[in-house]
């Protein structure tokens, strides 16, 4: 009985991340970053504005759904180039639903002092589907 209602209570999280969010439209500017490091600042902006209904406002609860690591390659105009997982998390359909949003946010900011950069970002989400970015986050309790 017990496993029948943590059954249907994981089912309506998992269905959160069935389908990938349509980004709103930004303004892709260049960034005047001059390391990964600056240029995580201005890519993780971009991510919060590309999808601002997504991102989890205050404090993280304790327990997240998924936390995961992605490595982003971005090319000299913003395009993507590769994104990898470094580290997936432990809800298996959270994954998928990170880097499908990913692509769907480019065009980032071009890496014009860089060249190309890597943009390493831990995604840290909500059983509801809203997240917030390592990069940005107000904290978790």
């Amino acid at each position: 009985m017990l496993a029948a209602a943590a059954a249907v209570v994981a089912v309506p999280a998992a269905a959160q991340f069935a389908m990938v969010p349509s980004p709103l439209p930004a303004a892709s500017q260049a960034s005047e970053a001059a390391t990964d490091a600056e240029y995580r600042q201005d890519a993780a902006k971009h991510v919060y504005a590309a999808y601002p209904m997504r991102i989890y406002k205050g404090r993280m609860p304790p327990l997240l759904y998924g936390v995961m690591i992605v490595d982003t390659e971005i090319d000299v105009e913003g395009k993507i180039i590769d994104v990898r997982v470094r580290r997936p998390p432990a809800a298996p359909e959270v994954g998928p639903w990170v880097v499908a949003m990913i692509r769907k946010a480019a065009p980032f900011p071009a890496p014009a002092k860089m060249g190309k950069a890597v943009y390493t970002d831990i995604w840290l989400v909500h059983k509801s589907g809203k997240f917030q970015l390592d990069t940005l986050t107000e904290g978790q309790n």
